[in-house]
């Protein structure tokens, strides 16, 4: 082999090395940060992408899938003074890969440092009641807050968790206390919830029965009323009757009521159960007899009116 064929071979193995080192292939999961003489030049996005060789260099693969800051502690005093230990984490993703990089050394330390700043400060201004149930609230607070703090780093927090809420034996012991006492509480206002209903009930019951019986009275009044009303009308009607009848026959049909009421009260009398003995005066069964006659003397009228 000769001098230019080696001097071929040297160069057509120096291109391919050379294009080697200008094509980049870009995982879906990351982006690259191209530097050329030390300064940022660009982002290359995931794909095949071209630099060029010894002028600019990848500086940093920065990882773009959303991540998890391992879970970490803090001390924390709410607003009614009691100390009790958070266990928190963060989840939070590179948007700006450039901010990543050259603004902050330590990502993953800064974000958090600024949790904990954050968390510390929103669980100060609750009670440890509203603390324990308000945790998705105060995790929503915390991630707004630590966003725009993040922001600055091209860094997008998507959501903070307050995994657990640690309290000593003593403020156990109060929490029981105090629970217990909120049981009871609760078991006292569900007796005289009960009682009252109960009461309610019964006045019910007693107004209904007494509602019922005055319409009974009133039921009974009314046919009371009304049997007064018809016996009313029945004796007009048999007064009209018999006031025709005396303006027809005259002396007669006076004679025959005042003997048909005589006869009327002697029955009576007879069939008392307090009559033993009843004597008749001669002058009512000259009235018997007198009925008789008259009796027999409107019959005669009718036949002749006939």
């Amino acid at each position: 082999m000769n001098v230019g064929n080696i001097v071929l071979v040297v160069l057509v193995i120096l291109i391919i090395f050379i294009i080697y080192l200008g094509i980049k292939v870009v995982p879906q999961s990351k982006v690259f940060i191209v530097e050329r003489f030390g300064k940022f030049t660009r982002t290359l996005e995931s794909g095949l992408s071209i630099i060029v060789p010894f002028i600019d260099r990848v500086a940093f693969r920065v990882d773009i899938l959303e991540r998890q800051l391992p879970r970490f502690q803090m001390s924390v005093i709410t607003e009614d003074n009691v100390e009790v230990e958070l266990d928190s984490t963060v989840f939070f993703r590179v948007l700006d890969a450039g901010k990543s990089v050259y603004r902050i050394r330590d990502i993953d330390l800064a974000i958090e440092n600024t949790a904990i700043s954050v968390i510390r400060s929103a669980a100060g201004k609750l009670q440890l009641d509203d603390l324990q149930s308000s945790r998705e609230t105060m995790n929503q607070e915390i991630a707004n807050r630590l966003s725009k703090a993040a922001e600055v780093w091209g860094v997008e927090v998507t959501r903070t968790e307050i995994l657990d809420i640690l309290v000593d034996e003593k403020t156990k012991e109060s929490q029981r206390k105090q629970l217990n006492a909120e049981r009871e509480r609760r078991a006292a206002i569900a007796r005289a919830e009960g009682d009252k209903r109960s009461t309610e009930l019964n006045a019910d019951a007693e107004l209904y029965e007494a509602k019922k019986q005055a319409e009974g009275v009133k039921v009974a009044a009314d046919a009371e009323a009304y049997a007064i009303k018809i016996k009313a009308e029945a004796d007009a009607k048999q007064t009209r009757l018999i006031a025709e009848a005396i303006k027809n026959d005259g002396q007669p049909a006076i004679n025959f009521e005042i003997m048909k009421r005589q006869v009327d009260g002697l029955s009576k009398l007879a069939s008392s159960n307090q009559t033993k003995t009843l004597i008749v005066p001669s002058d009512i069964t000259k009235a018997l007899g007198t009925i008789e006659l008259l009796l027999g003397s409107v019959s005669k009228d009718e036949k002749s009116d006939a």
